[in-house]
């Protein structure tokens, strides 16, 4: 279950872009490659933010399938629930895969400033979608 690691990671990551602010969504990419089982990684999510500032936020997964593409004849396939690494349209097996191993925070839904917090700084992150930096992603997998 390394989904629980993961989440500590996330909870890390979303602690330190949130800057205090309350975090309402945590939304996620899973490639289908990185064997991620998304209800899992909800289910551990409310395990690590349980009693903590995070507490009541929930993870929402976008799932991404993994597709490969032929260098033989450059289609791109879908390699379906269990895994073929052949190409569909010519059945090379000289293929690259170009999705599907990616996890990311993609973006933080995060509550407005309340009256209690007109003497805080303003967080960099607004909850607009701003992505993760590469150290960040990479502390996800």
């Amino acid at each position: 279950m390394h989904e629980l690691s993961i989440c500590g990671s996330i909870a890390d990551i979303v602690t330190k872009r949130a800057a205090g602010r309350p975090v309402k969504v945590i939304n996620v990419r899973a490639g289908q490659l990185r064997q991620i089982v998304p209800d899992t990684l909800v289910y551990c999510w409310e395990l690590v933010s349980a009693e903590t500032p995070l507490a009541g936020s929930r993870i929402s997964v976008e799932p991404v399938p993994a597709r490969i593409r032929c260098r033989s004849c450059e289609q791109v396939t879908d390699v379906g629930a269990v895994p073929v690494f052949a190409c569909g349209g010519c059945g090379g097996f000289d293929v690259e895969v170009v999705s599907g191993e990616e996890f990311l925070i993609t973006s933080l839904e995060l509550e407005p400033f309340s009256s209690d917090d007109a003497g805080r700084v303003k967080p960099s992150a607004q909850g607009t979608g701003e992505k993760g930096s590469q150290g960040e992603e990479g502390a996800c997998t």
